[in-house]
C-alpha cells in the first residue's frame, strides 16, 4: 500500500515469507496505517537494507518518516506508540499485563524459533533425535497453552477481546507452523493436546488485519522445501 497523502511517509521493508516481516505487517494492518512494501530477495541484502539496518543487517526494517526502526517486536512497540490513536491498542495499559506479554514474546522468540526449524534439521538424524526435538515442541506449546488461561482471562485472544503484541509475536509462526506439519508430518497443534491454543490460533487468522499481511501457506511450504533442498545437507527429499 503506497502511503496515505498528509502523512509521513512509512515503507516496510523485508520478504514476506519472514515471520518476523508479517509481524510488522499485521500490526500496521491492525493500526490501519497506509504503507509501501519493498520486496527484499532472499540470500541477497539490498544497499538499502544495508543502510538501514548496518547494525544486524536483517528484517524487517521499518522505514518512518526517514529514519529506520529495526527489530520485529520493538518496530511493533514503535508502531503502537506513533499511533497511538488509530486502530487497535496493541500493548496492555496494566503494567503487570504489559510485563507478561513481553515475557512470554521472550520466552517464545528463545525457545519456539529454536524448535521449529530444529524439527526440520533434525530429520536426517536418529529416531531418537526426532522424538527429542518432536518432545520439545510439545513442551513449548503445552506451557503457551498454560499462558493462554492465565493472561487471556478467559477472552479469544492473549490480549483479551482484541489482538496485542503477544498475540502478534505468537500469530506470525502459524503459517510456518503449519507448513512444518504438511512438510514432515507432525500435528502441532493438536486440539487435544492444546485446545484453547487452537481455538485462539482459528480466531486470530480470521481477523482482516492478520489476513492481509499473511501469505499462504501452500507458498511457504514452497519456500521450506527449496530451503531444505539447497541448505540442509543429509536430509531425504522433500515430498
Amino acid at each position: 500500500m503506497a502511503a496515505s497523502s498528509g502523512n509521513p511517509e512509512v515503507k516496510l521493508l523485508g520478504v514476506r515469507l519472514s515471520p518476523f516481516v508479517i509481524r510488522a505487517g499485521i500490526a500496521l494492518n491492525l493500526k490501519e496505517v497506509q504503507y509501501e512494501f519493498l520486496e527484499e530477495k532472499f540470500g541477497a541484502k539490498s544497499e538499502l537494507l544495508l543502510k538501514s539496518n548496518p547494525v544486524y543487517k536483517k528484517m524487517p526494517v521499518l522505514i518512518h518518516d526517514g529514519k529506520s526502526i529495526c527489530e520485529s517486536m520493538i518496530i511493533v512497540q514503535y508502531i503502537d506508540d506513533v499511533w497511538a490513536g488509530s486502530g487497535t491498542t496493541l500493548m496492555p495499559t496494566d503494567p503487570y499485563d504489559k510485563a507478561m506479554h513481553r515475557f512470554w514474546t521472550a520466552y517464545f522468540d528463545d525457545k519456539f524459533f529454536n524448535s521449529l526449524f530444529s524439527l526440520i534439521y533434525i530429520m536426517s538424524q536418529t529416531e531418537e533425535a526426532k522424538a527429542e526435538a518432536k518432545e520439545q515442541m510439545r513442551a513449548v506449546l503445552q506451557l503457551l497453552e498454560e499462558a493462554f488461561v492465565k493472561i487471556s482471562k478467559g477472552k479469544p485472544f492473549f490480549g483479551g477481546d482484541t489482538i496485542k503484541y503477544l498475540d502478534i509475536a505468537l500469530g506470525s509462526f502459524l503459517g510456518w507452523m503449519r507448513a512444518t506439519e504438511e512438510i514432515i508430518d507432525l500435528k502441532l497443534l493438536d486440539d487435544a493436546r492444546i485446545p484453547l491454543l487452537c481455538t485462539w490460533a482459528e480466531n486470530f487468522c480470521n481477523n482482516e488485519a492478520v489476513q492481509n499481511a499473511s501469505p499462504e501457506t501452500d507458498k511457504i511450504v514452497e519456500f521450506v522445501k527449496f530451503l531444505w533442498s539447497e541448505y540442509i545437507p543429509g536430509l531425504p527429499p522433500a515430498k
